[in-house]
């Protein structure tokens, strides 16, 4: 078992880009990640990776090892997953990502009860709302909201989840209500989230002619979107959100709904993993319990709104 715990730790290194990283992330220190790799390096006759003060970078050998040392995992996975599907407790521990909206909402309290129920699974939540390498972080599962890219990724649809651009009222008091996506072109200030890969400095509404993508600009952004939340409250701009996310501040008037003639497209929840991971039975069983709390939770909130 020792040489496959030092595989593992090579997997999680070469994942996350980091030794105190991986460390963490195997709840152990950064000494055992690091002698682990070097007793792998050791026995291979190779250097796997390049070490700098700054940085942790594969080695060719490394990428190498990489690719095999991968599949070896993932076949170990598979294969214990039949077996625990044969009759065994699903036990292990499951990756998981969602940006900060959905998992701070939807995934994340109910992560305690699932545990409660399936005390032999650990989960590993990761929130961010930067986009993610569910294959390249080593990921098992991660929650996305907004349009996919093209991938080989599996995707199971959760529920589509429509949006409002939205204010505070001292913010429209001072800079007037905007009725369509033109007037906010017109000398209104937008909070953006924004970070590497990004694309919502276009945002997508609904205009008499179609969808149209108005590429809107202001002074603020922020690569979280409670941030920008917040900032929305304090009446320094107008947002575009899942109504999820503002529902509450919008029923108790602290933000009002604008250029409600071009409203926002809808924005699609899924849920993305690699084919391999579903074979799992702790995963499917995760996904399963999270799927069906965020489609009780989303009707629920859409039933509370005045129509």
């Amino acid at each position: 078992m020792a040489y496959l715990n030092n595989i593992k730790m090579f997997l999680r290194v070469y994942d996350l880009g980091s030794m105190s990283a991986a460390a963490r992330d195997q709840r152990t220190s950064p000494a055992v990640a690091s002698s682990r790799i070097a007793e792998l390096e050791k026995h291979l006759g190779v250097r796997l990776f390049n070490r700098t003060t700054r940085a942790l970078q594969p080695t060719e050998n490394g990428r190498l090892f990489y690719e095999g040392a991968r599949k070896i995992v993932d076949s170990i996975d598979e294969a214990e997953a039949q077996v625990m599907d044969a009759g065994q407790t699903p036990r292990g521990t499951v990756f998981v990502a969602a940006p900060l909206g959905v998992g701070r909402r939807f995934i994340a309290p109910h992560v305690p009860a699932f545990r409660a129920l399936h005390p032999q699974i650990n989960v590993r939540l990761r929130v961010s709302d930067r986009v993610i390498d569910v294959t390249g972080e080593g990921l098992d599962v991660a929650f996305h909201l907004g349009p996919l890219a093209d991938s080989d990724l599996k995707m199971r649809a959760i529920a589509e989840c429509p949006r409002v651009l939205c204010a505070a009222p001292d913010y429209i008091a001072r800079k007037g209500m905007p009725e369509t996506g033109a007037d906010l072109l017109r000398g209104h200030d937008c909070l953006n989230l924004r970070f590497p890969g990004a694309k919502e400095f276009r945002w997508p509404l609904v205009t008499p002619e179609g969808p149209q993508n108005f590429e809107i600009t202001g002074p603020m952004e922020s690569d979280d979107g409670e941030v920008l939340t917040d900032w929305a409250l304090a009446g320094q701009g107008i947002i575009l959100k899942p109504l999820f996310e503002v529902a509450e501040h919008i029923a108790s008037g602290a933000l009002v709904p604008v250029a409600t003639q071009t409203p926002p497209t809808p924005t699609q929840l899924a849920c993305l993993y690699p084919t391999r991971r579903f074979k799992d039975a702790k995963v499917r069983l995760f996904v399963d319990v999270m799927v069906a709390h965020c489609r009780a939770e989303l009707a629920a909130q859409m039933a509370q709104l005045p129509r």
